[in-house]
């Protein structure tokens, strides 16, 4: 596996992580959340710039996506 392919998977653990705890949801729910309101694909398509903004705001720009396809997390 590539040291890129390591990097985003390792951002994509945390994130998914300080979602969860932000939200008081379990890990399992958050990535759940994430990939039915399409946050996931969101990141893969953007995580060159998502990962250089920090987490508040990167977990910001998820939840406003996630909101735009339907999510109720606010």
């Amino acid at each position: 596996m590539s040291r890129e392919s390591k990097n985003i998977i390792g951002f994509t653990v945390s994130l998914i992580s300080e979602f969860a705890s932000r939200y008081g949801i379990r890990h399992r729910q958050a990535y759940a959340y994430l990939k039915r309101y399409k946050g996931l694909e969101h990141l893969q398509h953007h995580y060159g710039v998502l990962h250089t903004q920090t987490f508040s705001d990167a977990i910001d720009a998820l939840t406003q996506v996630c909101a735009n396809n339907g999510g109720g997390l606010k």
